[in-house]
């Protein structure tokens, strides 16, 4: 039975189990929901899921694994078939990276390169995840593109194709195709932002560039199109998206326009004009995103209607990925709800997280520990828990064991929160899944090594030209700006150190019922854009990098130390050991500083010792017993 407490806001009287999908999965709790604004085409949209497909197995509001939501869009999919409406499955990349689930298994990806395309995605296109290791873009290219019969879009990207050698695009440069209820003719384009970190058998060209292009000009003068569809793992306010937009509106003033984006992990919407909108979806399966128009022509049927006067109703939602919310949108019930397909699926993941040991657990933690949810500095931080605990018992290279070192890492390098509980194989991978390793410059002058730590966090123009990967983001967005033109928001990065807490005020919904924490985004449309309505979580922002002083002589950690402090005497010279990820940047840095050193200065320190394995290592050996 179904209350409806204020309109749009539904809460169900939900007694029967929901049999989440994972075994080890906690129930999802029941919280009043909005319902979807189902439109005449309807989109569901997944983003930078890094893994996570077997839902979040320690967080009730997440636990939705991907055979779950393969059912809820087999079930949206058969209401829009009874209504004569539309419904298409969107994913904008970065799919890989960020859980056991993937980067456990050898060759990573082993498992969910089968998982993953089980999902009928009719527009899908490539993250930058992907391109980070030669492997992977290869994998893409090999099995993940064929995977998707045409639907796998690059419109910017081309590779070496490992077996001629020849330089070819990843997938098709767009797709046009109809839709089969409304008979809506879509041209649809798959993007990435203006990435330069790939390996070097890929290529990315600029969208400024691409859509000064031939093929791509001559594409968007088809007038025979009812929308455009730019599916892009790009931030949706940003340089490329906006230069997307003015190079179709140059040549389709009044053509109905709709963006998905990513890379930023966070729920956002935009508006680029009446009849353009862009909306993103998260991270880590913690949504499914939820977008809808009505109003669009329909040149594709035998009587086509058309609606070029008039502006187009766009809406969105974004889902909390569970299975009460996919049971309340679909009206249906954990008898009801799953199809043969979704549950085959679930058993499939369920399958590999056993053959992968992924339960296996290392130690018990002893309290939660977050990346932005506390404040840096401070005792329920996971930076502060590094720097102070971790990192001073094992970094340590044998053949320099007494040499005092500075360990710089960068936060964005620890993707995901502890919880107090057991601290398994899998929250290993979900904290730390990168392969980096430790590099060092030995014998670097103490004086100009303490100096790096602000330069790196005040990004300093001549080391910080491009968009980068350091800093760990926060999940929340701004209050979108109306103007399409306004500063790049690459990477969510967050300058120097200060901790701005992020928090929604209450509103007149949340105060209905108790409400658990979780999302309650403010994007441009306003705060009813989230599914489930919830109490706000406080979010704090995070340095690019943060330093641990390892082997300093009679010196407290230096998050025990006050500003100014001179406590203890300063080595005259440090190991400068950093991730090898952030060398780059600590180069320019220190040549910023005035100094020659190169690449040809640094080497390997813990040869062969991963970020993953030094946190695992020391966890088993200091959080012991039983949970």
């Amino acid at each position: 039975m179904i209350l409806r407490l204020i309109p749009g806001i539904l809460l169900s009287l939900y007694v029967a189990s929901t049999q989440s999908a994972q075994p080890s999965a906690p129930e999802p709790v029941s919280a009043p929901l909005r319902e979807l604004p189902w439109g005449q085409l309807n989109f569901l949209h997944t983003t930078d899921t890094h893994g996570w497909h077997a839902g979040h197995l320690q967080e009730p509001s997440y636990t939705g694994d991907w055979g779950d939501y393969i059912s809820f869009a087999e079930r949206l999919r058969e209401k829009a078939g009874s209504e004569g409406t539309d419904l298409l499955v969107i994913d904008t990349g970065d799919r890989i990276e960020g859980n056991g689930l993937y980067d456990a298994s050898d060759p990573k990806g082993k498992y969910t390169r089968d998982i993953f395309p089980e999902q009928n995605i009719d527009v899908i296109c490539i993250g930058n995840h992907e391109l980070y290791k030669k492997a992977s873009s290869e994998n893409e290219y090999l099995t993940t593109v064929p995977d998707f019969h045409g639907n796998y879009l690059a419109s910017n990207l081309d590779i070496l194709d490992p077996k001629s050698g020849e330089r070819v695009p990843l997938g098709p440069r767009f797709r046009k195709f109809t839709t089969k209820n409304q008979g809506i003719r879509i041209l649809a384009f798959g993007f990435l932002f203006d990435f330069t970190g790939n390996a070097n058998n890929s290529f990315v060209e600029a969208v400024e560039k691409t859509v000064q292009q031939k093929w791509f000009l001559e594409a968007i003068h088809d007038r025979d199109v009812d929308l455009f569809l730019i599916a892009g793992h790009i931030p949706l306010n940003s340089p490329e998206f906006n230069a997307i937009f003015r190079a179709i509106r140059q040549v389709q003033w009044d053509t109905p326009i709709q963006f998905f984006g990513g890379h930023t992990h966070i729920r956002d919407y935009f508006k680029y004009d009446s009849k353009a909108y862009g909306l993103e979806s998260g991270r880590y399966m913690e949504t499914i995103g939820f977008m809808s128009i009505t109003g669009l022509s329909t040149g594709g049927k035998a009587n086509p209607r058309s609606t070029s006067l008039a502006a187009p109703a766009f809406a969105r939602r974004y889902i909390d990925n569970n299975l009460y919310s996919f049971h309340q949108h679909t009206s249906l019930n954990s008898s009801t709800f799953p199809t043969p397909h979704g549950r085959n699926v679930s058993a499939m993941i369920t399958s590999a997280r056993k053959s992968l040991k992924l339960d296996h657990r290392f130690g018990c933690a002893p309290t939660d520990l977050w990346t932005n949810r506390a404040p840096f500095p401070s005792e329920n931080s996971i930076f502060s828990w590094l720097q102070d605990q971790v990192f001073p018992a094992t970094i340590s290279d044998p053949a320099r064991k007494d040499v005092p070192r500075l360990l710089i890492v960068n936060t964005g390098g620890i993707r995901f929160d502890i919880f107090q509980g057991p601290f398994t194989i899998d929250t290993t991978y979900s904290v730390s899944p990168f392969t980096s390793e430790f590099r060092y410059i030995k014998d670097v002058p103490y004086p100009t090594a303490k100096k790096l730590l602000a330069i790196l966090n005040q990004e300093v123009p001549q080391i910080f030209g491009l968009p980068h990967d350091l800093a760990a983001r926060i999940p929340v967005s701004p209050k979108s700006s109306e103007s399409a033109t306004s500063s790049n928001t690459h990477d969510a990065f967050h300058q120097g150190t200060n901790q701005i807490p992020l928090a929604s005020p209450s509103s007149p919904d949340n105060e209905k019922q108790p409400l658990t924490p979780g999302y309650t985004t403010h994007d441009f449309l306003g705060s009813d854009g989230d599914d489930t309505i919830h109490t706000p979580i406080k979010f704090y922002r995070v340095p690019n990098v943060f330093e641990s002083r390892i082997g300093f002589p009679n010196t407290a950690p230096p998050a025990n130390l006050a500003a100014g402090s001179t406590e203890g005497e300063d080595p005259e010279t440090v190991d400068l050991v950093y991730v090898d990820f952030i060398q780059r940047y600590v180069l320019l840095a220190l040549k910023f500083l005035g100094t020659d050193y190169n690449e040809g200065d640094t080497e390997a320190y813990m040869e062969g010792r991963t970020m993953t394995e030094v946190i695992s290592g020391w966890v088993e050996r200091n959080w012991k017993g039983e949970c």
